[in-house]
């Protein structure tokens, strides 16, 4: 793929991704953020496979660093799934622990 091609691409995700967005109702936001980001987990193994390619030193550290960030997206979608289901609980069942 040629330069323009993708950059084609990243303008129409961008622009689907906004039109997505701002017709979804403020109360899933959350949810389908969540989502969005433990699926970024695709992202992570690609990463790995970048970083374990070792063609060139560049590739290597790029991929070493789509890895770092890969995982803190996908912590980071875990980590606000949890706290958004936090909201859902009772206060009772926050005090027998389940």
């Amino acid at each position: 793929m040629t330069f323009v091609q993708n950059l084609t691409f990243f303008v129409l995700a961008a622009f689907v991704g906004y039109e997505i967005i701002t017709k979804i109702p403020t109360n899933l936001h959350t949810p389908l953020m969540s989502g969005a980001n433990a699926i970024s987990g695709i992202t992570l193994i690609g990463s790995v496979v970048v970083a374990g390619s070792g063609s060139t030193t560049l590739a290597t550290g790029l991929g070493f660093l789509a890895v770092v960030m890969a995982t803190v997206n996908v912590v980071g979608g875990y980590l606000v799934t949890n706290s958004m289901l936090d909201q859902f609980r009772s206060s009772d069942d926050r005090r027998r622990g389940d």
